[in-house]
């Protein structure tokens, strides 16, 4: 018995892709996969399943999908908990969470049966160690190559998502004119994350280039992104730049930086180069801007896009 969760939904569905091809024989998937979404399961209909025998084939799978487990009746939970004890040798039985999140309670007779006699696999966001290598095998899969630096740059823009990664590096590789993908074609067809967009606005206040920051703002507005929301990633990212100025001023580097914010390196590196560009005052200054903002836009009833252009251009001017 597997229970299979976590966000990185290209991890899930691969390793499900890799148990059902190892399990079930081209042609006895019919006679031989048994599937229940969790509105349908229940103790007798899961036993029902698992005592079906294999036809033609030496194992049975029985995947069961967003089927909250502890939140079933207290005795369907010690039904289940007996069924998972009694499970034949034959049968594969998975869990898949999808759109429910996995909540077990370790107090409970049903997790002590879960951990005794299955296993549970969360399937996270992957590390940027991890990450890199494989975005370049699949530009590799697909005729090109991409150097280690705007392998990190594209996790930074698009996110760490695998299931995200996959379509840009589709439309990259497509769009790409050499054998090595560059930096500016990235930046041409990829879509990026909104954390990275806002990040560019930071850094054209941190170059002094105003009339870039302003049009990046004027661009998240015209694609109709929430005032509200780009101010809480604006926010976040006043903080951390806090984080990273008074790192400096600690003798600290990029690494405790990443730590303290559990984020990747490469982000954490460019907090760091931005933070020289800024002196503590202008970081608290613009963190506690930032939270006043929200206030006022969270409770005055204040037009958000004017608060929000207020705000950069006190960002924009110095202490």
């Amino acid at each position: 018995m597997y229970l299979l969760h976590g966000e990185e939904t290209y991890l899930r569905e691969y390793y499900l892709a890799e148990m059902k091809k190892r399990l079930l024989p081209p042609g006895t998937e019919t006679f031989n996969f048994h599937t229940l979404e969790g509105k349908d399961a229940d103790v007798r209909a899961l036993t029902e399943a698992v005592d079906c025998l294999p036809m033609m084939a030496e194992r049975t799978l029985v995947l069961v999908t967003d089927y909250d487990l502890f939140k079933a009746p207290a005795d369907q939970r010690d039904g289940l908990a007996e069924l998972f004890g009694q499970l034949p040798d034959y049968c594969c039985l998975i869990f898949y969470y999808d759109l429910l999140t996995y909540k077990p309670d370790s107090r409970t007779k049903l997790a002590a049966a879960i951990k005794q006699h299955g296993q549970t696999v969360e399937l996270s966001r992957q590390e940027q160690t991890d990450l890199v290598p494989w975005i370049c095998r699949r530009f590799r899969a697909s005729g090109k190559d991409i150097q280690t630096e705007d392998a990190k740059y594209l996790i930074f823009l698009c996110g760490d998502l695998m299931t995200g990664l996959i379509s840009e590096i589709e439309k990259i590789a497509f769009y790409s004119q050499g054998k090595t993908v560059t930096r500016g074609e990235i930046d041409a067809v990829a879509i990026p994350q909104l954390d990275a967009v806002v990040f560019q606005m930071t850094d054209a206040i941190a170059a002094g280039n105003y009339d870039k920051a302003a049009a990046v703002l004027g661009d998240l507005l015209r694609m109709q992104e929430s005032p509200i929301m780009i101010l809480s990633v604006l926010g976040k990212q006043m903080r951390q730049l806090y984080s990273a100025r008074l790192s400096l001023e600690h003798k600290k580097g990029a690494k405790y930086l990443a730590s303290l914010w559990k984020m990747h390196p490469y982000p954490a590196e460019k907090l760091m180069s931005a933070a020289h560009r800024f002196e503590l005052r202008w970081c608290i200054r613009a963190v506690t801007r930032c939270a006043e903002t929200d206030l006022a836009m969270k409770s005055t009833g204040l037009d958000g896009e004017s608060l929000l252009i207020g705000l950069l251009m006190e960002l924009a001017s110095p202490c």
